[in-house]
């Protein structure tokens, strides 16, 4: 199983947005793909009064509704803060094993796995353990979601940094104007160029905000060869 590991330089940066884009696009070309999220934290009520998490509702329907969100993200919590905090809050633990194990369940269904983290790399998962442990453990190579704007050179060379001192493989950055940027931010259109000139890993597109839109429709993500994705540095199973 071949896969990717994408995640961000900080929470709210569109991580969720170009995973989702992704796995349809797969599905447009016929690529058997999944998508997995160890940990979601900060729920809201639907309409039937019931707890459901943002993200795992968008990865479930990029997905056609073909897995069960169990799958897609076996641990869920209710409060707005970093997983195990907003465990805590509910007398419970994260499961550091599952975190891991829970991608396991794909091997053998999909051909593809895209598994998104939560937050940026540095951000806690467990007690013990952040999101770059995971990846490091799962093996896939790294996408990086920046957001566009002014300070995300610096936050996405820290995060490029971070992760190759945890030798993982840092395959690519996409730019995200997750929110629209103030006008007088004109960042945009050096943050690309600059982020070229200071270090060697490729900036494989730049996605400006669409109000109300989809990002399949966005040419550069379609142009990413998530077809030819790296295999994985190691060969790690997690079994049960």
């Amino acid at each position: 199983m071949r896969g990717l590991f994408i995640t961000g330089t900080d929470t709210g940066v569109g991580k969720t947005a170009v995973t989702s884009a992704a796995v349809r696009w797969l599905r447009t070309v016929r690529i058997s793909v999944g998508a997995y999220k160890p940990a979601a934290s900060g729920s809201e009520l639907s309409s039937q009064g019931g707890q459901v998490w943002g993200d795992v509702e968008s990865l479930f329907a990029a997905l056609g509704g073909r897995f069960p969100r169990e799958r897609i993200c076996p641990q869920t919590f209710v409060a707005s803060l970093a997983p195990p905090v907003a465990a805590e809050a509910e007398g419970r633990q994260v499961d550091g094993r599952l975190l891991r194990t829970g991608a396991d369940w794909w091997r053998d269904r999909v051909d593809v796995l895209l598994v998104e983290g939560a937050g940026g790399l540095l951000s806690p998962l467990s007690d013990t353990e952040n999101v770059a442990d995971v990846a490091a453990d799962l093996g896939f190579p790294v996408l990086i979601v920046a957001r566009m704007g002014l300070g995300t050179i610096n936050h996405t060379l820290l995060t490029i940094e971070a992760a190759r001192a945890r030798q993982l493989c840092v395959c690519g950055v996409v730019l995200s104007e997750a929110v629209p940027l103030p006008v007088a931010d004109v960042s945009w259109r050096t943050n690309p160029r600059e982020l070229q000139r200071r270090c060697d890993v490729p900036v494989l597109a730049v996605v400006r905000h669409v109000p109300g839109g989809d990002l399949l429709e966005v040419e550069e993500l379609r142009r990413i060869p998530w077809k030819s994705l790296p295999q994985p540095k190691v060969s790690a199973v997690f079994q049960e």
